[in-house]
């Protein structure tokens, strides 16, 4: 199979887990169209692909470095996912009859790679794969790894392409009522995701 459709197989699969990500992203899609959830979905996928590259290379320290400090990490993450959910529950839907303001591309790009790239189940998870599957880099083979880390992009990416498509057109059937419904229900359950993974570090430096 060539690297790049591997790679995508790999990234996709990661991507497609509905979690707190996806729900941004759906959120986004609906209260802000389909670039900006398009643009979320590209900053999990670019912290996807730093972890597949670290993973595909097995650059052994950084990997260290990243698990060693995965406390720090949970609890970056942790913290953002409930000041995420918090501002989900607050947020109003715009009114239908409302311009749509220009939504901040850069913003929504940055908060989602910094959500995923302090997850270390990320990390954990590429080095589990490229293992089990018995990929990495092996001496002549740096332009192979290569676009297997490029295919991994391009899977992730293609679904949150296909999420923040599907959600804008379903945003453009649900009345006011419906987005606020699904504020309350996707902030709560962004809430949730924060408040486990804090729990789970509470438990973890028993």
């Amino acid at each position: 199979m060539d690297p790049i459709i591997k790679g995508a197989v790999i990234g996709f699969s990661i991507a497609a887990p509905v979690g707190p990500i996806g729900l941004l992203c759906i959120r986004r899609s609906l209260h802000e169209g389909r670039m900006a959830g398009f643009v979320s979905g590209l900053g999990a996928a670019s912290a996807d692909t730093l972890y597949g590259l670290v993973a595909a290379f097995s650059l052994t320290a950084l990997t260290d470095l990243l698990i060693e400090h995965r406390a720090a990490f949970q609890l970056l993450g942790g913290l953002f996912l409930l000041y995420l959910g918090i501002q989900t529950l607050r947020a109003r839907p715009p009114s239908p009859a409302a311009e749509r303001p220009a939504p901040n591309l850069i913003a929504a790009y940055f908060s989602t790679f910094v959500l995923t790239a302090t997850s270390p189940v990320t990390i954990l998870a590429f080095v589990g794969i490229f293992a089990g599957l018995g990929l990495g880099a092996t001496p002549g083979s740096t332009f192979t790894t290569l676009r297997l880390v490029l295919g991994v992009f391009v899977g992730s990416a293609a679904w949150w392409l296909i999420l923040s498509s599907s959600a804008s057109l379903l945003g453009r059937k649900l009345q006011s009522g419906g987005l606020r419904t699904l504020n309350l229900i996707s902030g709560t359950i962004i809430l949730a995701f924060g408040l486990w993974q804090l729990t789970q570090l509470a438990l973890s430096t028993k």
